[in-house]
């Protein structure tokens, strides 16, 4: 039954403090982010609160932009300005938010899957969709929405009637958190990944932490627990616990259900055999011998631990339904699925195109959850130009065409796409009408033309083909032009070709930025600030050689306060990339001051002379109609010795801003303080900032009003919080490297940034072979084998990692280099790693291989290791 908003009072045990204007309206979507609005129709706004964000202050932008339905916690001043919107009062909107999910979850009686664990959630619930698509229509969760707030936006997403079944992910980081998920999901069946060390910080052990997860399967009528009892502590909670199990084990363990023997079968792969374990007979399992032993082989198209653990998960899932006559498979249509199953790519990937273009990669799969979520991110890009979809057929929706198409173009609509390429059977026949009408109004070829959309004056241009051989055979990258291109298709139609035919040209070595572990330092950061301290951050240098622009709009996206470059071009490169956050600039000389004009960046000013300078070009352009200068800020050298004001220039200083008050606007006063991460230098620290709070104090005063203050960068935000003044510096902490830690003290903060490159060539060289230029990869009195890969100081990999310095991680062995590294590549040993062979992937540095350990192996900093990766290096940009 669909709900009414008019019946959201007493189900959520709120009061309705305005009707909207038509009461009956149905409830359709979710709404819980401002700048994702989406289709506004039926979407009801929950303003829910956080530690650095509050969406009761998003109330009028909504309104302006469609949306009609609010839930608050407390109302705005005045509901004047929202005539027509219903509003309603709750004492918790996120749990209101979450009763409303659970609500509607009670209307669907099918099956309902839930996964819970430490890790592999993600993976197990794509790929056992994957295998059971063919036979279910299916709700999942959207990529990894597994939190308090994710778990309901998916649940809202099961429709009961249409989706004959669920599988949601639940993931919890403190106690109490898995009751409220668990009334939600109202699983009838689960899968217990696995139990690792992930969010330990919130528990007081892992056995409690083992005991919350593990909450989520204790309902009534909860029927199967799928897990691996070759987990000693998972085993035995759920025997004590008395959950119905379906246990399955690769070391025999006693009391499991299913036995399976695996064998590495060659080219990725690995051989598993069925048997009943010991758990089958005293659960009185019907499992027939026959059938197990017409089923008891298959192969798995992986050979890595990880993938083949969750591989057995949903393995042991379909051996489970061959007990139900209806769900029951022929074993050999269960190894052609097994074999159907790829790498899930979980994120959304973010590259540059050919011809000013931005690519968003999204190619694993194409149901309507996932296509609205990367039509956000397609939306939140500010960059100029068009923004195109490239599509595939919309599977799984459990829609018919008509209806599914239409809600896909209203989407398309609601997120300002420019032009769409539909790729398959059924896009290109519900679109077939319009295009040929639009073909014969334009004297079109039919492939190329106008599609009308919801509203009346909006035209899209739209390309149709049957299948991804036509796309290709008529793709040309010069057709697309500085624009940002969504790629988005289910797997079976491979787009990634079409990703492979737009990106720019590369060699084999990829910088991958994880903009969710930055998102997550950022965040870090935000919650040791004092409130109303603001932010600026520092994208200077590349954004510390991570990629400008995708950091900077990022950043925007999460309201930071400025953000801060070394030079104008770099502001400019920012501004023509539609970035519209206040912009520092620290080092600006006279004749850029007319750039920072025209682009709205402001300087940071450290003399006496550059301040003349820039009074002198104020007055100028101020003479000439061209408007006033941008504010500046007054750095002011209390200890650093680099650059800025001393003490001494002071009454010079204070001078000039008197007599120019109305000509001189001054943004900020800033100082750089020397050595903030080092605990043996705290007394000049704060002396530094002593002389900073006398020294501003004087210029405030000169002003006749005060300024935003700023000292504090990286280190100093977490060692010295009393001195955040209004706002801070955020840099390298942002990026993963927390500067001045004790080693012995565990990091909170994420690695950002993953440098990767590929084996060219492995070679097994003879006794005595000495291997590069030099000679200088000594020869040894041993046989080895040497693996040359795609990366050398031209890329940025510093020369002193050569002869042993350096190492790079092969299949999760450390492999040292071998010699001297060269321009464009470097041998490394992989003599104890028998697997290495051409094509595999390296990392150079990031998880596994830390930047801080490896700079510290060639005395240098990890700042330096960054800021080296050669701007020929491809960066790709991954984010759930």
């Amino acid at each position: 039954m669909p709900i009414l908003f008019s019946a959201l009072p007493p189900l959520l045990g709120g009061t309705l403090l305005q009707a909207p204007a038509e009461p009956t309206t149905q409830v359709a979507s979710l709404l819980l982010d401002s700048r994702r609005v989406g289709l506004p129709e039926g979407a009801v706004f929950f303003a829910l609160r956080g530690p650095n964000h509050d969406g009761h202050h998003h109330l009028a932008a909504l309104y302006a932009k469609g949306v009609r339905l609010f839930v608050v916690a407390y109302p705005p001043a005045s509901l004047v300005p929202f005539a027509g919107a219903g509003f309603i009062q709750v004492a918790d909107t996120l749990v209101a938010l979450q009763t409303l999910a659970a609500a509607h979850r009670a209307a669907f009686t099918g099956p309902v899957w839930a996964i819970t664990g430490s890790n592999g959630k993600t993976i197990v619930k794509e790929w056992l969709a994957q295998l059971l698509a063919p036979d279910e229509d299916i709700c999942r969760s959207p990529k990894s929405y597994n939190s308090q707030v994710g778990v309901p936006l998916s649940v809202w997403e099961l429709a009961p009637g249409r989706h004959t079944l669920g599988i949601f992910e639940a993931g919890i980081s403190e106690r109490g958190e898995m009751d409220k998920l668990a009334a939600i999901i109202r699983p009838t069946h689960g899968i217990f990944t696995t139990l690792g060390t992930a969010h330990d910080a919130g528990f007081s052990s892992e056995t409690e932490k083992l005991d919350e997860k593990l909450r989520l399967f204790e309902r009534p009528g909860f029927e199967r627990l799928v897990y691996c009892a070759d987990q000693p502590a998972v085993h035995a909670a759920v025997q004590a616990q008395g959950l119905p199990p379906l246990a399955w084990t690769k070391l025999a363990a006693p009391g499991a259900t299913l036995r399976f023997r695996l064998k590495p079968a060659g080219a990725g792969s690995t051989t598993v055999r069925v048997r009943l374990g010991d758990g089958a007979t005293a659960l009185g399992l019907a499992l027939d011998q026959a059938a197990l032993r017409a089923a008891a082989r298959f192969t798995l198209p992986f050979a890595d631990e990880p993938s083949v653990e969750n591989a057995l998960h949903c393995l042991a899932v379909l051996l489970w339904r061959q007990l139900d006559p209806a769900t029951a498979l022929d074993p050999a249509e269960i190894q052609r699925r097994l074999l159907r199953l790829h790498p899930v790519a979980m994120r959304l990937e973010m590259k540059a195109g050919r011809h000013g273009c931005y690519l968003l990669d999204d190619t694993y799969n194409n149901d309507l959850a996932g296509l609205a979520l990367a039509l956000d991110a397609l939306s939140r890009q500010a960059r100029p130009g068009g923004r195109t979809l490239i599509l595939s057929d919309v599977l799984e929706s459990g829609l018919n065409g008509p209806e599914l198409y239409a809600r896909v173009a209203a989407l398309m609509q609601a997120h300002g796409v420019t032009r769409l390429i539909g790729v398959g059977q059924e896009l290109s026949h519900y679109y077939q009408a319009e295009l040929a009408e639009a073909a014969r109004a334009h004297q079109a070829n039919g492939a190329r033309a106008l599609l009308r959309l919801a509203q009346p004056d909006s035209r899209m241009a739209i390309q149709t083909y049957p299948t991804t051989e036509a796309l290709l055979a008529d793709l040309r990258s010069t057709d697309f032009q500085n624009e940002t291109i969504l790629i988005k298709g289910a797997r079976r139609f491979g787009f990634e070709r079409v990703v492979a035919a737009l990106q720019q040209l590369q060699h084999g070595t990829v910088l991958e930025v994880n903009l969710d572990a930055l998102t997550h330092n950022l965040q870090h950061y935000r919650r040791q600030l004092r409130p109303g301290t603001k932010l600026m951050v520092m994208v200077k240098a590349f954004a510390y050689g991570s990629g400008s622009y995708e950091v900077a709009s990022l950043l925007e996206f999460q309201k930071a306060d400025y953000l801060a470059v070394a030079y104008p071009d770099e502001g400019q490169q920012l501004r023509d990339n539609g970035i519209s956050l206040p912009i520092m600039v620290l080092n600006p000389g006279p004749d850029s001051f007319g750039q920072l004009r025209r682009y709205r960046l402001e300087p940071e000013i450290y003399s006496l002379e550059r301040l003349r300078d820039y009074l002198a070009a104020t007055q100028e352009a101020t003479a000439d109609g061209e408007g006033p200068l941008p504010p500046l800020h007054l750095k002011l050298d209390t200890g650093m010795r680099r650059l800025g004001f001393a003490e001494d220039d002071l009454p010079g200083l204070l001078a000039l801003l008197r007599a120019h008050r109305n000509r001189l606007p001054v943004a900020g006063i800033m100082t750089h303080l020397a050595a903030a991460d080092d605990p043996a230098h705290d007394e000049f620290t704060r002396e530094q900032l002593s002389t900073f709070r006398r020294m501003a104090a004087a210029i405030e005063e000169a002003l006749g009003h005060s300024v935003l203050k700023h000292a504090l960068n990286s280190a100093g935000i977490r060692r010295f919080p009393e001195a955040q003044f209004d706002m801070v510096r955020l840099g390298v902490g942002l990026y993963g490297v927390e500067a001045g830690r004790d080693d012995a003290q565990p990091s909170d903060l994420l690695p950002v940034s993953t440098l990767r490159t590929t084996v060219s060539q492995v070679k097994t060289l003879p006794p005595g072979a000495t291997v590069g230029y030099g000679r200088r990869g000594a020869a040894t009195a041993h046989e080895r084998r040497v693996a040359t890969l795609a990366i050398g100081y031209a890329d940025g990999y510093d020369r002193r990692f050569g002869n042993g310095a350096g190492l790079v991680l092969l299949h999760g062995h450390r492999a040292p280099v071998v010699g001297s590294v060269c321009m464009d590549m470097l041998m490394v040993d992989v003599t104890d790693i028998p697997e290495a062979q051409p094509g595999d992937v390296a990392v150079v540095f990031g998880a596994g291989l830390d930047i801080s350990e490896l700079a510290a192996r060639i005395g240098t900093i990890p700042y330096e290791l960054l800021t080296n990766v050669s701007e020929r290096v491809k960066r790709v940009f991954v984010s759930e």
